[in-house]
Formats: structure tokens, C-alpha cells, sequence
């Protein structure tokens, strides 16, 4: 079994006068030109060196230094590519959020299915590590979001051929340490102390040999030779404990963080000064923070140390707060009395553009996926702005970050910023409740409230670690609080991975058959086929036949599968499901035909037209969506259907009465104007280029080649089938709108023919309401108002009288028997009246001092058994010997208590014997 450490045995190293040398601190290998170094050089093992005393020859704004970079590797060869958003959901479907430019180009582009944009090519792409979210503020150097400059080749073996979408080596190893070298050398650093780490790099299922770049004690760069895959027979075991071999491509991953360079070139205390001076001062300035030189000083001194502070390497934030302490020769209390409101500031920036990431790539807080990513950030920022005394609205917070990265959607950002800090006071009003009733149990048991309880609140309730240890601390409940709280959240909800593919018992036997011609594509009207029969694989229930081309949809994009017959001489069999495998159209039969057969296909052509008009109505009414509701809006889900669908949105707020007009009335003005419904095969860079990835509203469709849908403006990538121009939809009708999660509205419509039954269904009923109101239709909605204030007037008229009687009947004797119970009365009465009768009877009786005994013979044999104050008889018990009288049982606490059985006609009898089981009970 094979290492990497011949990897790393570049020429460039050894033409250029590096030395290998191995860590006396951490035993990591590194490069070196100072043969005498014997650190790594990167903290904890060293400190910061360029706080105070810059490494490059010039300052740096964010700006200037991506600008700076874009430029070296564009005069280099490589082409600029514009970034792609935060949401990495937006173009794969196996993660969240953008943590790496190689993000961009996972998993078509580095599996070699599709060539890249460019190669080489290079980008600053911004990116989200939740898994950062504890450190930040914390280490002076961690921020959540980045944007991580990079340069990538794309390479494969020259022996495999065309197998890929891209053959032959742009570049390798000795060229990319050269271009970096290159360029810390043109910003000024000095080559001496410039060291490159031994890092191998896991991930995914890849791996390859690493460099980290280290320069005055800060990593710089990582140089990642993605070459290897997971395989339990690779020659290579790393350090996740796999074994990996090599692959036919093999990729130039680098990572370059810009705010580590503007940073270095600016020397400031941590790295926020650099990234968010101005907000910084605003956010110092609002919270009241100023501080004296001496201060100032410590701070500047303890910020050389706070790489310690990484929560990932220290033992914990305590014992690192400790040491730097003792390394500055001041108490720990007051380093940590001066530093945790600067840190808490620092977070507040670092989130504040986070979220201005998020929001201003379109994600919608939520309760699942990025949504609730973007929520969790939210709520931990308001709770640290409350808890630094930042009064500034959090909404002008994030707007001021929104600007700074030009994002045109501001008015939207502040919108939902606002909404959800709305949303979280609300939920902090019920969860505060829980909170204490979860901390008052545990201290009554003596044991401490169990992480996953913390976890469990702040999912559920949004309740922020720190006000549970607030509330523990009152109740005298005990409760710990892990560093990395967020980051384990964060990882609770899929912060990178999101998915998993499943395995099929079929794969093989269909890999080995032909793909299906689709014949729907080409005349999408057409109902009638002739086929003949590739295979036919066996089911439970039926049949999966395979033909060499059809004109049956397979189920997909929401759109569900066509339906008909497949015929041969002698058989006849039902198509009931039709499912596409790698291109393989499978069409579930209950009759089995013979393998070669020609056969003559049959689809059901009325329910395709439907819907056709329903999945081209679906684009139109999600533009119209997005044209009334913000651009934000995309869609969640959709489903196809022949009477009704349905398109579900991300949207932060609930769609208005108001909002289903303005949108209906877009939608048909699309239909009246009879656009053409177009589409088009293009190559998948060339859409990307084009559209961006609002192409993929309805999922992310493999290949190079994909199909794009254009309607009016609107452009997806879709697989569907469609009428020819927008008029052939006819109208359409929006039914219903519903929240079917926090953050995803669904809208219900009708199309075509189909619309026109549920506006006549509509129709029907109003004309049915009128019918029983005796009103003509139009006068429905202000008669059905009229007599429903009538109705909530008598109830509360009934309610009244209900009240008088229950007193009156309290006050006379009305047929019931008096017990004389020694020190009270009770008083033993059939009355025959609902429940609601029953019970303000009782305690008309109660409020006279008087035990109640009450028993209906309406529907079965109901008891009400009432006692006051001072009386020692259970109410609960007695109901429940009444109740096995008649069959049944009940019962309830001791001042009140119900119950009752079906046998009406024991109540008479049970009654009768009631006042010897008051007695009894009371000597008992």
C-alpha cells in the first residue's frame, strides 16, 4: 500500500532551491527555501506575523486584490468566468451551498461528461462554509463567507481517447506551484518565507496530493491535484482510512482566499478590518465600543496569537482564551471582557454579508435546505446584535453589505430580512415558554438538559444556545454548550451533502440496451406508433417493456407518464406507467410480448393534450409568478396533472387574494397574445452562458446537450411536452393558493378545457348557495355575511340565556334531590341537556357551594360531577362508578370531572343510588 509522499517530490521545488523539512511542532512535511526553518510556519505552530508590518509592497481593497488576481492568470492564458451563485442546489442536486470554486464544475465538468466553460480558466468565486460558523470572529482570520480566487486545468489521459468531453494536459503540479510562487513574488512577498505544506486532500469519493500555502503565518492558498478515486482495491491509503486509485482525469483544484490576501496586504488586526472596515466602524461605533490606547495595544498583541482560537485544533475556546492570556501576562477574565464584544461585531459583519449572499442569489428562508441554512444565520445575527447592544434594524444591517456587492435586489433583501426577524420574535415569545418548563424538569430530576434537547429547541423554536443557558442558570438547571453548537447544526441539516443516489437491481441489463427513440418530440400530437420490442424485463406485477423508439412520455419534470395500449397480432396490452433509465424507456404492461416483436403503439391522446396544456401553463404561470412576486421566486416543486396542477414557489411571505389576480391576469395576457412555445437543443455551457441557472426551475438534467423551453421570456431547461403557441392553452384558471411549508407557497390551477370545468364548478356552487338563500348570485356574498353575523349574535344570545338558565335551575329545586353530606349539600338532578348545559349547571351549583351531581339522557347516559372548595369527595371518582352503571366510564381531577355510556336507561337507576355513594366516599 502506497502513500502520496513521492507527490510531492516536484522538479520545481528542487530547480528552485526549496528544502524539505518535517515540522518539529506538528510533523507535517513542508517546502522551504530556508533550510534552517523548522516550523511550518502556519498557527497554532506560529503566530501571525504581518499584523502591524504588511507582507506585500502595497495595500489592497477587496476590489483591487480580486482584480489584481483575475488579471495575473488572464495574461497567463487562462479565461475569466463569471461566478455562479451561492446556491449550489441551482445547478447539482447532491449539495447546498458553494463551498469551492470546484463547486461550479461538480460533478459533469471533473468527471470528464462535459467540457468546462473554459480551459484553463480562472474565477473568484463567493462561496459559505457553515461548517466555519463558530470560528468566525473568533480566530481573526475565519469568515463564512469567502470568495475563493482560483485557477483550474482540466486534464485527462491521453490513452482513453474520446471517451472524455475534454483529452490531454493543459498544465500540472510544477506549473501551478510556479504560477503561485509567481504571483506572491509580483505582490512582494519574500520568497524565503514562503512555505509550502504536505496536505493530501479527501473529499467526495476524490483525492490527490495538496499544498497548503503558507506565507507570514497565514494559509494563503491550497493547491489541490485532484487525481484519485475511491476504489477498495487502490494501490493509495490516505487519511480517511480509503483506499484510492488513479482516474482518467485528473484536475488543477486551487483555492486562493481573497480575504487572506487583502488582508496580508493590509496588516490589520484581524481580518474583518480588511474585509468590512466600514462596517466595522458602524457597527463599533453603535454599540458604543471605544477603546483606549492601552487597549487598542492588547488587542493588536493578542490578535498575533488568536489563531489558537481555532475551534476545529483547541481543546476548547477557554483554555485557548487562557493561554494567549498567560502568553500577554493578563488575566483571562479581562482579555475576554475586552474581546468578546470586537468578536461579536466581527460575526455580525461576516453574517450580515452571508446573508446578503443568500438572499440576493434568490434562496428564501425556510425550514429545510438552504432556507433553513439562511434562517439559522439570521436568527444567530439578531441574537448577537441584541446581545452587543446594536440597535440599527438587522434588514439596513445586511442592505449595507447587499450595496457593497451590487446586488439589484435590495428592496426584496430588506423585505425578507424584516419578515423573518418578525417571524423569530414571535417564535421567541412561544419558545421561551418551552424552554423554562424543559429547564424546571430537568432541575427537579437533577440532571443536566441533554445536547440534544439544546439542538432540538433551536431546530423547533429558533431558541439561540445562550438564552438556554440564560433560563438553565434561573431555574438552577445544568446545561453545556459545545463550542462548535452551529456548526453541528449546520451539519444536522445537510450543510454539505444534501443527497444520496440509490442503487438499481436492474442497471446492468439496461446499460447493456440501446437508447429509446423519443418520438414525442418531434410530433408531440401524434398518438399512434409502430415499435419494435428490445426486451422485456420481468416485475412483481407486470411487465417493463422495451422498445427501439416511442411515443409514450416517460414520467418526468413533474409532468406524469402517458398511458395507451401496445398491440401485437395476437395480444393487446395496457400501458398503465412509463419510466425513462439512462435513456431506456421503460413502459410497464400487464401483458408480456416476445422480445423482437413488432407491435403498434397506442397513447391516450386526449389525457397527453391535457397535459401538454397544463405543463406549458405551469412556465407561464411561474413568469407570472416571478413578474408579481419578485425574482426571488422559484419554483419547489410541480406536478402535472388532466383536471388540475400545481407549482410551488420559494417565497418569503404569503400570496395575497390580490397577488392570484395580478397573477392569473399576466398568465392569460400570455395566452391571449398566442406567443410560439419554442424549443431548442443547446450546449449546456452555451444555456448556462446565455440564461443563467434559472434554467433549471424544475431539476438539473444531465448530459452536454440539454432541451430548452422558451415561452414568451420565460426559458427552462425541460424535457416535457408542449403546445405550440400559448393560445393552444385556452385559459387559465388559478383554483387555490396554500402555504404547504414555511418559505413554499403552492399554487393549485386549471388549464384549458380544464379550467373551464373548474370555473363552471365555481359556478355551480354559487348558484347553489343562491338557490338556498333565495338571493340572486350576486347578492350571495353580502347575504351569506348578513346571516352569518345573525348566527354569531343568536350564539352568543343562546350562550346568555344558557347562562341564565343554568342559575335558575341552580337556585329551585327543578325535580333534583338534596344529600345532606354533613358539613355541605349535594344535589342529585337528571337533566336532559347537552353538555355545554351540563357543565355551566355544575358550576352554577359549585358557585352556590353545593356539590353537583348532574345526569342526561341525551345521546346515551351523560355525568357532571362538580365539587367546591373544602369538600373532600373526587369528582373523577365518583363520575367513574356512575359511568360503569350505564357501560361506560370517565373521569377527570377532583373539582371536575365527565363521563357517561351508552345505556340510557340505567340513568334513572344510577342516579338513584348516587347519594349513598356521595355517603361512602366521604367515609371512606
Amino acid at each position: 500500500m502506497s502513500d502520496l509522499t513521492a507527490e510531492y517530490q516536484l522538479d520545481y521545488f528542487h530547480e528552485n532551491g526549496f528544502t524539505r523539512s518535517e515540522c518539529v511542532s506538528c510533523g507535517v512535511g513542508f517546502w522551504s527555501r530556508d533550510e534552517t526553518q523548522e516550523t511550518c510556519g502556519e498557527p497554532p505552530c506560529e503566530t501571525y506575523e504581518f499584523i502591524g508590518d504588511p507582507g506585500f509592497d502595497e495595500s489592497y481593497t477587496l476590489e483591487e486584490m480580486r482584480e489584481a488576481f483575475l488579471s495575473f492568470f488572464e495574461e497567463r492564458g487562462h479565461e475569466r468566468i463569471e461566478p455562479y451563485p451561492v446556491a449550489a442546489n441551482r445547478w447539482r442536486d447532491d449539495v447546498l451551498l458553494t463551498q469551492a470554486s470546484i463547486y461550479d464544475f461538480q460533478p459533469l465538468v471533473t468527471s470528464g461528461e462535459t467540457p468546462p466553460p473554459a480551459n484553463p480558466l480562472t474565477i473568484s468565486q463567493p462561496c459559505i462554509r457553515m461548517q466555519d460558523i463558530d470560528n468566525v470572529g473568533k480566530t481573526g482570520r475565519h469568515t463564512m463567507a469567502f470568495e475563493m480566487m482560483a485557477h483550474h486545468a482540466f486534464n485527462a489521459k491521453e490513452e482513453v481517447g474520446d471517451e472524455y468531453a475534454y483529452a490531454g494536459e493543459v498544465y500540472w503540479k510544477d506549473e501551478t506551484v510556479a504560477y503561485c510562487d509567481e504571483l506572491l513574488e509580483e505582490m512582494g512577498a519574500d520568497p524565503e518565507e514562503i512555505t509550502y505544506i504536505e496536505d493530501p486532500w479527501v473529499g467526495g469519493g476524490n483525492a490527490g496530493p495538496a499544498i497548503e500555502v503558507i506565507y507570514k503565518g497565514a494559509e494563503l492558498a491550497t493547491l489541490v491535484f485532484m487525481s484519485l478515486e475511491q476504489d477498495p482495491d487502490g494501490e493509495y491509503e490516505l487519511k480517511d482510512g480509503n483506499t484510492y486509485s488513479e482516474m482518467d482525469t485528473y484536475i488543477v483544484d486551487t483555492g486562493y482566499g481573497l480575504e487572506r490576501w487583502t488582508w496580508m496586504s493590509q496588516g490589520t488586526p484581524t481580518v474583518y478590518e480588511a474585509v468590512y472596515p466600514d462596517a466595522i466602524d458602524f457597527l463599533k461605533q453603535n454599540a458604543g465600543i471605544e477603546l483606549s490606547e492601552e487597549e487598542e495595544a492588547l488587542v493588536n498583541r493578542a490578535a498575533t496569537l488568536a489563531g489558537a482560537m481555532d475551534i476545529d485544533e483547541a481543546e476548547d475556546m477557554e483554555t485557548a482564551r487562557g493561554d494567549i492570556a498567560a502568553e500577554l501576562g493578563v488575566d483571562a477574565a479581562e482579555l475576554e471582557a475586552l474581546m468578546e464584544p470586537l468578536e461579536t461585531i466581527y460575526a455580525v459583519a461576516d453574517h450580515c454579508r452571508t446573508m446578503a449572499y443568500m438572499f440576493g442569489d434568490g434562496i428564501v428562508p425556510s425550514n429545510v435546505g438552504t432556507g433553513y441554512l439562511a434562517r439559522m444565520v439570521l436568527r444567530r445575527t439578531k441574537r448577537l446584535v441584541d446581545r452587543v447592544g446594536v440597535d440599527a434594524p438587522l434588514d439596513e444591517l445586511v442592505d449595507m453589505q447587499a450595496e457593497r456587492l451590487g446586488y439589484e435586489n435590495r428592496d426584496t433583501i430588506r423585505d425578507i430580512v424584516r419578515t423573518e426577524v418578525e417571524k423569530y420574535r414571535e417564535t421567541l415569545d412561544r419558545g421561551g415558554r418551552q424552554v423554562r418548563r424543559l429547564a424546571e424538569e430537568y432541575a427537579e430530576a437533577g440532571e443536566p438538559i441533554p445536547l440534544e434537547e439544546v439542538i432540538e429547541l433551536y431546530d423547533s423554536h429558533g431558541i439561540q444556545p445562550d438564552m438556554v443557558e440564560e433560563i438553565a442558570d434561573e431555574v438552577g438547571a445544568e446545561v453545556t454548550v459545545p463550542d462548535d453548537f452551529y456548526s453541528l447544526v449546520a451539519a444536522r441539516h445537510g450543510g454539505e451533502e444534501a443527497f444520496e443516489e440509490e442503487g438499481d437491481e436492474q442497471a446492468e441489463r439496461i446499460a447493456d440496451l440501446p437508447e429509446t427513440e423519443k418520438l414525442f418530440y418531434e410530433d408531440p400530437d401524434r398518438a399512434e406508433f409502430e415499435a419494435v420490442v428490445l426486451d422485456v424485463l420481468d416485475r412483481e406485477e407486470g411487465y417493463d417493456v422495451v422498445l427501439d423508439q416511442t411515443m409514450f412520455y416517460p414520467e418526468g419534470g413533474g409532468q406524469p407518464a402517458d398511458v395507451g395500449t401496445l398491440a401485437t397480432d395476437d395480444a393487446t396490452a395496457e400501458v398503465t406507467d412509463v419510466q425513462e433509465r439512462d435513456g431506456v424507456v421503460l413502459h410497464r404492461a400487464d401483458e408480456e410480448l416476445a422480445k423482437g416483436e413488432f407491435v403498434r403503439g397506442q397513447i391516450d391522446g386526449t389525457r397527453r393534450r391535457r397535459l401538454m396544456e397544463h405543463h406549458t401553463a405551469t412556465h407561464v404561470v411561474g413568469h407570472a409568478a416571478r413578474q408579481v412576486l419578485g425574482e426571488h421566486v422559484r419554483q419547489a416543486g410541480a406536478q402535472k396533472g388532466t383536471d388540475s396542477s400545481r407549482l410551488d414557489v420559494a417565497h418569503y411571505d404569503r400570496v395575497s387574494r390580490e397577488d392570484v389576480k395580478r397573477i392569473e391576469a399576466l398568465a392569460n395576457d400570455i395566452v391571449r397574445e398566442n406567443r410560439p412555445v419554442k424549443d431548442e437543443w443547446i450546449h449546456r455551457n452555451d444555456a448556462q452562458a446565455r440564461h443563467g441557472f434559472d434554467l433549471f426551475q424544475g431539476g438539473i438534467p444531465p448530459g452536454e446537450e440539454i432541451r430548452l423551453i422558451h415561452v414568451a421570456e420565460d426559458v427552462q431547461a425541460c424535457a416535457g411536452t408542449h403546445v405550440d403557441r400559448t393560445g393552444d392553452i385556452g385559459l387559465i384558471k388559478v383554483l387555490t393558493t396554500e402555504r404547504v411549508q414555511d418559505g413554499v407557497e403552492r399554487i393549485q390551477f386549471a388549464a384549458g378545457a380544464a379550467a373551464i370545468e373548474a370555473t363552471q364548478g365555481t359556478e355551480d356552487a354559487l348558484y347553489d348557495a343562491a338557490a338556498v338563500l333565495d338571493v340572486e348570485p350576486d347578492a350571495v356574498p353580502e347575504t351569506a355575511e348578513r346571516f352569518f353575523t345573525e348566527w354569531k349574535e343568536r350564539g352568543k344570545r343562546i350562550d346568555e340565556l344558557k347562562d341564565q338558565l343554568a342559575e335558575a335551575r341552580a337556585a329551585g329545586a327543578d325535580g333534583g334531590e338534596e344529600v345532606d353530606l354533613g358539613d355541605g349539600t349535594a344535589v342529585v338532578r337528571r337533566l336532559d341537556a347537552d353538555m355545554d348545559e351540563l357543565r355551566k349547571t355544575a358550576n352554577a351549583l359549585v358557585e352556590a357551594g353545593t356539590v353537583a351531581v348532574l345526569g342526561s339522557g341525551v345521546d346515551g347516559a351523560t355525568f357532571v360531577v362538580a365539587v367546591p372548595d373544602g369538600v373532600d369527595l373526587n369528582a373523577g371518582d365518583v363520575v367513574g362508578d356512575l359511568a360503569r352503571e350505564v357501560g361506560g366510564g370517565g373521569g377527570g381531577p377532583a373539582d371536575f370531572a365527565q363521563g357517561g355510556g351508552p345505556d340510557a336507561d340505567a340513568l334513572d337507576d344510577a342516579l338513584a343510588k348516587a347519594p349513598e355513594l356521595l355517603r361512602a366516599k366521604l367515609n371512606a
